[in-house]
């Protein structure tokens, strides 16, 4: 039975796609919606798309193992990281009228620093969209182990679920991973506004739960003298590094713009921004109540020295009634597949619009959607392969952050906030903290407690070098935001554009 009612909701999402696909007229309507989302649609869109399989399943067994300090990373530098974008990026960003980040670094900084991002922005992506994928295979492979023969790997989960997605991004695009994002939201919330009741009822209340837990699991900086599971959690280089990581490096990251462009107007945009803000730090909490009231509950289904990516799943398996279980596994594939869905669309659109246009200015709008359709594809099964690797679903969404935090985001706040910071200094920015990076984090042992996170030698060589060479190469024109259009952006924007007296 829960097997069954998981396919039709899957089925259910495909047949949204299908629907969505007749707004589907031209590359803006898929790719931007035709910016016509309202504040709620574009604020709980961009909410789903982050509140994936890490918030759920990763960050429930992290915060039972280590408390408030080993979740800094997520939820709470997502939700820094949504409030900075409606705080300074969005509006500036809108009134250019552009479709991608890239974009931006085109009319800022020129050609070569648009195809650059764009290819350090696409790579990032496929490290993200891998870890939904693995979590879309963990769960069926649970759902299906009583199965016998008929029990699906997590291997195979992650092929099927990659084409389900893909499936329903490709046909309708921006229409259908909204509206389907919207209702996903509704189930997610329901499983686990449930979820959470049921183990406090169970519990006796909040406060068993609570006096149970050991000292500093409730310390929200580093405590001198405090004991804990993981010694990195006292580091303050590691305690940062969890707030920026995400909260800074998800900045310069299309699924979240893409969704802020899609509004009407700007103060939309910051405002959609601000309401995910919102919902994100608070709708978090559950996943993470649940993870902590499972391990008082069920202590024998927690690993003390291991992963516990599992852990939520079979906390519902020994707590929860069948029909308990088809809500929560409808939420939980919700949040999997709204994240995956707007992170493939992200990159599909960077590739389409950044890396193939430039070189074909002239292509026909209906071109331009076959491209993209094409693109969601191909991501899709890069992305695929990559999951089928061995690295955790917290370390796979951890990487892609990071990489946009050491090659991306400094050219991007420089740019916006510094008319001095040219092309040159912009392009050494992004090499420059890019090989840092990889550089510290193959040369020093990122396990030692005392140990400075690679992260942070990517993104001080990014600033340094960023200031040097402005000084050195400074920028000669006149207003950062105001660049001149070059030869076929006029066209590459028609696309895009729509008739709003709101967009310049």
């Amino acid at each position: 039975m829960l097997l069954l009612f998981t396919i039709s909701y899957l089925v259910i999402n495909v047949v949204i796609g299908i629907w969505a696909s007749s707004k589907v007229k031209n590359s803006s309507d898929f790719a931007l919606a035709g910016r016509n989302l309202s504040v709620l649609v574009a604020g709980v869109s961009i909410f789903a798309t982050w509140f994936g399989s890490e918030t759920i399943m990763s960050s429930s067994g992290e915060f039972a193992k280590g408390g408030v300090l080993a979740v800094i990373k997520e939820p709470f530098g997502p939700a820094l990281c949504l409030l900075l974008i409606g705080l300074f990026f969005a509006r500036p960003l809108y009134r250019l009228n552009i479709v991608t980040f890239s974009d931006y670094f085109r009319l800022r900084f020129g050609r070569t620093a648009e195809l650059v991002s764009a290819l350090f922005m696409s790579y990032s992506y496929l490290s993200w969209i891998a870890g939904q994928f693995k979590a879309m295979g963990g769960i069926m492979h649970t759902m299906t182990a009583d199965y016998g023969d008929y029990t699906i790997s997590v291997e195979v989960g992650i092929v099927i679920g990659a084409l389900i997605i893909a499936l329903y991004t490709c046909i309708g695009g921006m229409w259908a991973v909204s509206y389907t994002d919207f209702i996903q939201t509704i189930v997610i919330l329901t499983g686990l506004f449930i979820l959470t009741f049921s183990l406090l009822w169970a519990a006796g209340g909040f406060m068993p739960i609570y006096n149970a837990q050991p000292e500093g699991f409730f310390h929200v900086v580093p405590q001198s003298g405090t004991t804990y599971e993981n010694p990195q959690l006292g580091s303050w280089w590691i305690y940062i590094a969890a707030w920026i990581t995400i909260g800074l490096g998800s900045i310069p990251q299309q699924d979240v713009f893409q969704r802020t462009l899609s509004t009407r107007n700007e103060n939309a945009a910051a405002r959609s921004a601000y309401l995910s803000a919102g919902m994100y730090v608070t709708i978090a909490f559950f996943p993470l109540f649940i993870g902590m009231a499972g391990k008082f509950l069920y202590p024998d289904l927690f690993s003390a020295s291991g992963e516990n990516e599992g852990f939520l799943l079979n906390v519902l398996k020994a707590h929860s009634g069948v029909w308990l279980q088809i809500l929560f596994y409808g939420a939980l594939t919700s949040a999997i597949m709204s994240t995956a869905s707007g992170a493939i669309l992200a990159p599909a659109t960077i590739v389409t619009e950044n890396l193939i246009r430039p070189f074909f200015p002239k292509l026909s709008s209906s071109k331009m959607l076959a491209l993209l359709r094409i693109s969601v594809l191909l991501i899709t099964f890069f992305a695929a392969l990559s999951a089928l690797g061995g690295q955790s679903i917290y370390d796979l969404n951890a990487v892609s952050a990071t990489i946009t935090l050491v090659s991306l985001l400094v050219p991007l706040a420089f740019g916006v906030f510094w008319k001095r910071t040219s092309g040159i200094a912009a392009l050494g920015s992004m090499f420059i903290g890019f090989a840092a990076w990889l550089i510290a984090d193959n040369t020093m042992n990122q396990d030692a407690a005392d140990s400075i996170p690679s992260l942070f030698f990517g993104l001080f060589a990014s600033v340094g070098s960023a200031i040097l060479l402005s000084f050195v190469f400074p920028n000669r024109m006149d207003a950062p935001l105001a660049m001149p259009l070059e030869v076929g952006d006029d066209e590459r924007r028609s696309d895009f554009s729509t008739d709003s007296t709101n967009l310049n």
